[in-house]
């Protein structure tokens, strides 16, 4: 039987010398939604560290398990495969939060399904679950300098932290994302990409 709860899961890489990167927005938005709901993490199998939340929105009430993968971008989709085959949870119940260089920062899209967009955390889950069919809430990161160094250059920009504007900027943006997957959760995907995809 397919369980109630949903999986919320923000990618990113363990360990201190990345976080606060571009490419940990996935986890950083995981913290705040972890504050929000009072989310405590332990570890899941040495893949994840994982806790367990209750969103009571709009008179619902959800159950949920909130991830952050510890196997490093690249493997991200051990985990994710891990705790939705342990907890009986299906493609269409999860929801991945992810950094993604085509979209400026601070812009998000939702979507389910769709191309993996050269994101490896991404294309990880995919080959995983075997199915590209759970939601997914785009953070804009905007992207590298393109030139004859474009693979480094990517690299160092996701890896790389963000500018005093920026940084300015974060606790709003990682405050929408929050937003954004709980509207997937609670209302729909239709409903977050109506609110979230134009602005």
């Amino acid at each position: 039987m397919a369980s109630a709860f949903w999986l919320v899961v923000g990618l990113g890489n363990p360990g201190s010398k990345y976080e606060g990167t571009r490419h940990n927005m996935g986890f950083m938005t995981a913290d705040v939604l972890a504050e929000r709901w009072a989310v405590s993490l332990s570890d899941h199998k040495g893949l994840a560290k994982l806790g367990k939340g209750m969103m009571n929105l709009e008179g619902h009430s959800v159950k949920f398990f909130l991830a952050k993968p510890l196997t490093y971008m690249n493997d991200s989709g051990n985990a994710v495969a891990s705790i939705s085959a342990y907890y009986g949870i299906e493609a269409d119940h999860i929801v991945v939060i992810h950094d993604d260089m085509d979209l400026e920062f601070g812009r998000i899209k939702v979507k389910a399904g769709g191309s993996a967009g050269g994101h490896n955390g991404i294309k990880s889950i995919d080959r995983s679950l075997s199915t590209n069919q759970y939601a997914r809430v785009r953070m804009g990161v905007g992207h590298a300098q393109r030139g004859p160094r474009a693979h480094d250059n990517t690299v160092d920009w996701v890896l790389g932290g963000f500018g005093p504007d920026q940084r300015k900027q974060l606790p709003e943006f990682l405050a929408d994302g929050a937003d954004a997957t709980e509207t997937v959760i609670v209302d729909g995907l239709n409903a977050a990409q109506e609110h979230f995809n134009g602005r």
